[in-house]
């Protein structure tokens, strides 16, 4: 009471302090929008300061995971959109910047091309009419939803008219000229015979070259754009699983094997699995796994079954045994002799109100039967009639041209009462069967390898970790990451028989672990400020835990020399090697050369520029470049190659015949604007500002 006086007496000084409270909290986050401070928390990207907003590109996110089903990642779904929106920004930047747009004309030929094959903008000759587009557009106006689609429709079909304007403006560009197609004529038929030596660089072995650091940090500054990465980081970590322990399995073992004998309950005496005769709500009551009604052959069968369950007599019951981490009993409720396939044929009859049916069906559920009742009599009187009437009346268009022929099909493919009709009768039977699409006229033609088959009901039960099990895993899993962040990661590990398991160069936005699977969750941690290397965290993934420890963080820009040393070592490695070759030959001509290096001079035929091969050497395009620039009869200076150090004698230059015409050449350069979209793109992305903040939100 005493504290509730208090209270009471300092109410309107408590009120003052909240309401100060509340004004600080929403006065500090304007001033952080104001200030800029907040502007990543609105803002997915900014594209050479084109901002794109985050509520949006969370919706177009969720829309697309949608779209591409139920597997799909957030990940997945946001890098298309991510590809998408960048595309549509860099593109409209050109757009603008070259002023391009879509006249009202335009837009009409491209709806006209669009929609030409859709039966609700086409008048009564089947023709596109857009007074028919206008009417359809003036009728959704009303609902935000269709309107909405409309307008993105539009949008669409703006953005493809510029795109295709655009890039047929960069293709008329990229039009070979006659100059060039010659050029490639001569690239790909101009020959040369040249004698070589090749000091090779594997002469000199790589202990007698020395590549600092320095040399290599050096020359990852001259070649900047080759040696730019993203920010990463390395990681290492231990995964404990919630493994049910032998007395689990035990335990589980007796759970399932009581449900074989009856029980009393509440006086009662309830059927087990051996005595029940309603095997299907058994299994549903009691199983982990519903009932799947389906006959069995030996084949189908997984292997625990395939060499037990189809010897069993009707009512025998296999099991308890383990499979795929779940135990299971397994009873034989039915035996029969079934063809593997089925070969069959119908005529469809639809009616009004089915959800398979088109909105043209107008007849009634009676009409429908009726009429297949008709049909089928009809055919049992005279079954070579069964074509042409599949042909005059079956609404199933992908097969009634072809007599209602359906072909060969195994047990279970076919819906379950067509199913059960063409296995469950003979060969030549007629009759009606009813099924979600309709009425049926179906007729058994042939039934192929007539075999033993079973009908099996199986109950399953998933073997879980007991909760004493449970907490053991997560007392292992804490007492390791105590002992990880006060010691050493893999000794730690070691001593408790885990495996260490390094990941490295992950991507900001990456999702993907190797060993867990898609968890942002562990590379948002790694990629936080706060979180320094070394710093050891336990993550909860399905069944288990994950200890994880950063071993490498990496900001954005040059490759460390560590990164890039594996690279960049045999590029000056083999530019050291060149000197010193250089330095110790002596003599002019080849064959000196060949001499002083104590190597043999070699020919090489017919080598072109369009596939700088030589024989012996393999592809080198510096060499083969400086020996077409000599004369037949002159010899190169030494050439630094790939593979070593060349000197090069032209023996024979033979030039190909001129041509009337080079238009096959042009239209093999000019084959390559085909690809010039994407390349276009890569090239607008790579020369655009990019802020991604993208891995704030994901």
């Amino acid at each position: 009471m005493a504290i509730l006086n208090s209270i009471r007496k300092r109410g309107i000084f408590l009120i003052l302090i909240i309401a100060l409270a509340l004004f600080a909290f929403i006065l500090s986050d304007v001033l952080a929008k104001g200030s800029g401070i907040g502007k990543d928390q609105d803002t997915v990207a900014i594209v050479n300061g084109n901002e794109i907003s985050r509520q949006d590109f969370m919706q177009q996110v969720e829309a697309t995971q949608r779209n591409l089903g139920p597997n799909a990642t957030t990940a997945q779904a946001m890098n298309m959109v991510w590809e998408r929106e960048l595309r549509s920004t860099l593109l409209s930047e050109q757009y603008e910047e070259l002023g391009l747009t879509v006249e009202r004309e335009q837009l009409n030929n491209a709806m006209r091309t669009s929609l030409a094959a859709n039966p609700t903008f086409q008048n009564e000759l089947g023709e596109y009419d857009e007074g028919l587009v206008q009417q359809y557009v003036a009728s959704i106006k009303g609902n935000p939803q269709l309107y909405g689609q409309w307008q993105d429709y539009i949008k669409n079909i703006k953005e493809a008219a510029l795109q295709n304007m655009y890039m047929n403006l960069v293709k008329g560009g990229l039009v070979s000229t006659l100059a060039e197609g010659k050029q490639q004529y001569h690239f790909e038929n101009d020959k040369i015979n040249i004698q070589y030596v090749q000091v090779p660089f594997n002469k000199i072995p790589d202990g007698d070259v020395s590549v600092s650091d320095e040399e290599i940090k050096s020359y990852i500054k001259e070649h900047k754009s080759e040696y730019e990465v993203d920010k990463q980081i390395d990681i290492q970590y231990v995964s404990i699983s919630e493994k049910p322990s032998e007395e689990d399995i035990q335990d589980a073992n007796a759970s399932v094997a009581a449900l074989l004998n009856d029980r009393i309950e509440y006086k009662d005496t309830v059927a087990g699995f051996r005595n029940t005769n309603d095997n299907e709500r058994f299994v549903n009551e009691n199983s982990d796994q519903g009932y799947a009604d389906r006959w069995y052959f030996k084949k189908d069968l997984p292997a625990p079954l395939a060499d037990t369950i189809p010897s069993m007599k009707k009512g025998d019951i296999y099991g308890p045994y383990e499979a795929q981490g779940s135990l299971n009993l397994s009873k034989v409720i039915a035996v029969a002799q079934l063809p593997d396939s089925v070969s069959s044929r119908h005529i469809l009859i639809r009616y009004q109100g089915l959800q398979t049916a088109p909105q043209d069906v107008t007849r009634t559920k009676e009409a429908a039967k009726k009429l297949a009742d008709s049909l089928s009599a009809a055919i049992n009187k005279d079954k070579s009639k069964f074509e042409t009437l599949a042909s005059e009346f079956s609404e199933d268009l992908s097969n009634k041209d072809k007599g209602g022929d359906l072909g060969f099909v195994g047990p279970g493919r076919m819906v379950p009462a067509f199913n059960d009709f063409i296995f469950d009768n003979n060969e030549g039977t007629v009759g009606v069967v009813e099924t979600n699409f309709g009425y049926h006229v179906a007729q058994v033609l042939e039934q192929k390898n007539k075999q033993r088959a079973v009908k099996i009901a199986t109950v399953t039960k998933n073997i879980e970790p007991s909760e004493a099990t449970i907490n053991n895993t997560f007392s292992k899993a804490t007492n390791f990451e105590v002992a990880a962040k006060d010691g050493d990661f893999a000794e730690a590990a070691k001593k408790q028989d885990l495996t260490v398991r390094p990941v490295n160069k992950i991507g900001e936005l990456d999702a993907n672990i190797p060993g867990v699977g898609n968890n942002r969750t562990i590379i948002t941690w790694g990629f936080e400020e706060e979180t320094k290397v070394g710093d050891v965290k336990r993550f909860n993934i399905p069944g288990g835990y994950v200890i994880a420890q950063v071993t490498r963080k990496s900001p954005k820009g040059l490759m460390s020399v560590s990164e890039a040393s594996a690279k960049v070592t045999p590029i000056l490695r083999n530019k050291k090697k060149a000197e010193k070759i250089r330095a110790s030959i002596s003599g002019s001509t080849v064959q000196e050369v060949a001499s002083s290096q104590n190597v043999s001079v070699q020919t090489a035929t017919a080598v072109t520029m369009s596939n700088p091969i030589i024989p012996g050497a393999g592809s080198e395009p510096k060499v083969v470049g400086a020996a077409f620039g000599e004369k037949a009869g002159e010899t190169t200076g030494l050439i630094d190659g790939k593979t070593g150090v060349f000197k090069v004698k032209v023996l024979a230059v033979n030039k190909a015949p001129e041509l009337d015409n080079y238009a096959s050449y042009i239209n093999q350069l000019n084959s390559g604007a085909n690809a010039v979209n994407n390349k276009l793109y890569q090239a607008l992305k790579s020369k655009a500002e990019i802020e991604d903040n993208r891995a704030n939100f994901y």
